[in-house]
């Protein structure tokens, strides 16, 4: 019989768990699916439970498949910023049988809190000072505006509110009955002061925010407590099990790829398009004339009493979301696989055909909830194979924006690490070689976030002295692609570096359509 590291990561359409052993080697693995609700355009909300429920049927199914192999740790990762809002009979309860939420969480990518995003930042002192005071300034993903957004809309549903909480936070909450979070989703909620790492006293204050609903912060690796009895009965996980708090997606992606050290950088291919890289110091991106454009969080490489660091980070709301979306209006049912196939055909630059990725609005380097998508430059000659080149193209183009402010805040690396279901496809690695003009190296086994969950709980139960000596054990590369642009995509670029400014007044009259419709 031999030891794993279970990792949990809940995500924006499904539930992940992998196990791995000492080596990082995935041992078993399971996945869980389910959807977000849109209930209004810019909307973007879930149900706890329905995370739960994914949770407990994917940990089953791989609990099944270890055989005699026994569970020493487990660790979370999850889709950050996720406001779940919870009584205080769930509270009490938590641990010890189901418990709901008072309303659906308010996801990542929901955009309806535009005017208390604003009275934020007004109460606040501007933009700079919102950098100054949590390192990322006022957007309506954000956890903070949500709350406000609540406490305007539905205030009977506020005035109940015990305990708020992130998506992974709600899980491990259901597992052992520990009101917990970690530093790293802490520093996304815009409520934290990331350089004491701790809540911001100040902050709350100015919003008035009760200290006493929001769950303790701790380091990603430290252990909150031990699986249930009743926990144990829903998920098969045995019952004592220690669970790490973990961090964010993106904090334990970095953790699953080795990205611990200044000089790195990797991008996250995911439902959202994410581009990080460590940083030894507290330095809040607050160069240029909009600070902020870059968030600095806390990272996942603490545990207990031992701090972590810090990494700077920007934000593509649809990435592989653009992807799965062209998917469903061209080709239904298609495999990615056959529909990727056609688009590595095509020349780059799509014969003057440019995707705009805006399909939720933008968050970084464009902080517009009301910028809007669309292909630019369609012609009779286009075929679906280039819109969907266009869309890869695209979403590479947004990123590659991103990694230009990275580079101007952090220095260049060497290389770009690629992770996410996007980083799986050989021909939009070689698109993303070309945007960034830097090496893309992808991984072996990219299990990502979940991976980076798993070795947060092995670190928390003392398996390593330190995430990097973790890292190098378990991150193993595959092969690497090298830039060679064509000038097609160089002038394709430029002109993708345009298109959002030249069309913003047209985007915001669509905006308002928008909403005129969703009002009546």
């Amino acid at each position: 019989m031999s030891d794993c590291y279970l990792g949990i990561d809940i995500g924006t359409s499904g539930v992940k768990v992998v196990a791995a052993d000492r080596r990082g080697k995935i041992v078993a693995s399971a996945t869980e699916a389910f959807d977000f609700d849109r209930p209004r355009p810019g909307w973007a909300e879930t149900p706890p439970s329905r995370w739960w429920a994914a949770t407990a049927a994917a940990t089953r199914r791989l609990v099944e498949s270890l055989g005699r192999r026994s569970i020493a740790s487990i660790g979370l990762s999850g889709q950050m910023h996720g406001s779940v809002f919870l009584d205080a009979d769930a509270l009490k309860n938590a641990g010890r049988s189901p418990i709901g939420a008072l309303r659906p969480a308010l996801m990542w990518n929901d955009q309806r809190t535009e005017p208390q995003r604003a009275e934020i930042e007004n109460l606040l002192g501007g933009r700079r000072a919102c950098v100054e005071a949590s390192g990322c300034p006022a957007l309506c993903g954000l956890t903070a505006p949500k709350l406000l957004w609540l406490r305007e809309h539905e205030p009977d549903i506020a005035a109940r509110i015990a305990g708020m909480c992130l998506p992974k936070d709600y899980i491990a909450l259901l597992l052992t009955g520990a009101f917990a979070t970690d530093v790293g989703e802490g520093s996304g909620t815009m409520l934290f002061d990331n350089e004491a790492r701790a809540w911001n006293a100040r902050t709350l204050a100015a919003l008035g925010v009760d200290r006493e609903i929001l769950p303790d912060a701790v380091e990603a690796g430290t252990i909150i407590g031990q699986v249930t009895a009743w926990a144990a009965s829903q998920t098969w996980l045995p019952e004592g099990t220690p669970l790490a708090i973990g961090s964010g997606d993106n904090q334990a992606a970095a953790i699953g790829a080795g990205v611990v050290d200044p000089g790195e950088a990797l991008a996250i291919v995911g439902t959202s398009g994410v581009v990080l890289a460590p940083s030894e110091t507290h330095t809040p991106d607050l160069a240029g004339e909009t600070p902020g454009r870059l968030n600095l969080f806390c990272d996942a490489t603490g545990r207990g009493g031992r701090a972590g660091k810090w990494m700077l980070s920007g934000c593509m709301l649809s990435a592989a979301g653009s992807l799965e979306w062209a998917r469903g209006v061209l080709a239904p049912g298609e495999s990615f696989e056959t529909l990727l196939g056609g688009a590595g055909e095509i020349a780059p630059g799509c014969e003057g055909l440019i995707f705009l990725p805006y399909l939720t609005g933008e968050r970084c380097p464009i902080p517009d909830p009301e910028a809007r998508g669309g292909w630019i430059g369609l012609t009779r000659s286009h075929t679906r194979a280039h819109l969907v080149r266009a869309v890869l193209e695209g979403v590479a183009f947004g990123l590659a924006q991103i990694m230009d402010i990275v580079r101007e805040a952090c220095g260049p690396a060497e290389r770009v690490l690629v992770t996410g279901g996007g980083a799986k496809s050989a021909v939009w690695r070689r698109i993303l070689a070309d945007a960034f003009g830097s090496l893309v190296v992808p991984f072996e086994a990219d299990e990502g976030s979940a991976l980076g969950a798993a070795a947060m709980g092995a670190h928390g139960v003392g398996a390593f002295d330190d995430i990097a000596s973790l890292a190098r054990a378990w991150v193993r590369l595959g092969e690497p692609a090298e830039p060679d642009p064509a000038p097609a995509l160089l002038k394709a670029r430029a002109v993708y570096d345009r298109l959002y400014h030249d069309l913003h007044p047209a985007s915001a009259s669509l905006a308002a359509i928008d909403r005129g419709e969703a009002d009546r």
